[in-house]
């Protein structure tokens, strides 16, 4: 396909400096077809078409599996769709694995971040009660207006035990959310900016929250488990094109701004992603 945008990750970026020279990384990618797939699967020459891949999103022309595929909408565009497969789906598989959330009280740390935006508007979709925690109390409006009910800036601001909480920090915060999870709740840990070791008192976990499971969740190998990404990003362009689900663009960027993106990104000073376009 020709790659029209891709957007960051923090995941794709911290790695940076260990990639050897030449390589070329990346996940998520929104463009067109230019040479279909030999088998005849999946989208045919000159659709518009959004994916992820495990390497080489960041190029003009990428390699992409047909079922890692799914057609845009004509009302969505392509830096509206390359937000969508890392951060989107793992907000999307995050809390499929959490069950039924409707009137339930659902957690989500860095909420600003690509996936707790997504996760933010997916929660509140389905009639869940979303608690943000965020660092900044400058981003309390934003997140309120995204779905959150409540927005806290210490986990010790918690007074409920959360059934669900979706958490991307790790270290710290993850040993804290595993201490106020309610009895028989879900925890799904899917990033880790915190490298520190994860601590918690195991007696506030199997005694007090009898039942509860913590879930890692890595979205390649989840998505390879069921078959690939087109039939979850075909989900998220439904509620996209219907208007009950945006994408928080933080910043549209040419490609040649990448550096300002990532500092961007890498520095918290955004809500939601960094598109940059690829000409």
């Amino acid at each position: 396909m020709r790659v029209r945008a891709t957007s960051l990750n923090r995941g794709e970026c911290r790695r940076l400096p260990e990639l050897p020279p030449a390589s070329t990384t990346g996940w998520d990618l929104a463009g067109e077809v230019v040479r279909e797939a030999a088998d005849g699967s999946g989208p045919k020459e000159g659709s518009r078409v959004v994916g992820l891949v495990a390497s080489g999103a960041w190029a003009q022309l990428a390699a992409v599996d047909a079922d890692w595929l799914a057609e845009l909408p004509a009302g969505v565009s392509f830096a509206e769709a390359a937000t969508l497969p890392v951060a989107g789906l793992t907000a999307l598989k995050a809390l499929d694995l959490c069950g039924s959330l409707l009137a339930r009280r659902v957690l989500v740390t860095g909420a600003s971040g690509g996936v707790g935006s997504f996760a933010l508007q997916l929660a509140h979709l389905v009639g869940a009660h979303v608690i943000a925690l965020s660092r900044d109390p400058g981003q309390a409006g934003a997140l309120q207006e995204l779905g959150a009910a409540e927005v806290i800036y210490d986990l010790a601001g918690c007074t409920v035990e959360p059934d669900a909480i979706i958490e991307g920090v790790g270290g710290r915060t993850l040993g804290a959310a595993l201490a106020r999870v309610a009895p028989w709740g879900t925890v799904v840990s899917f990033a880790s900016s915190d490298a520190a070791e994860v601590a918690f008192p195991a007696r506030s976990l199997f005694a007090r929250a009898p039942g509860a499971t913590l879930h890692g969740l890595f979205i390649f190998a989840t998505l390879a488990r069921c078959g690939g990404a087109g039939s979850e990003l075909a989900r998220l362009l439904a509620l996209l094109e219907s208007g009950r689900l945006r994408c928080q663009i933080a910043e549209e960027l040419p490609w040649e701004q990448a550096d300002a993106g990532i500092e961007a990104l890498m520095s918290r000073r955004v809500i939601g992603k960094i598109v940059l376009r690829i000409d």
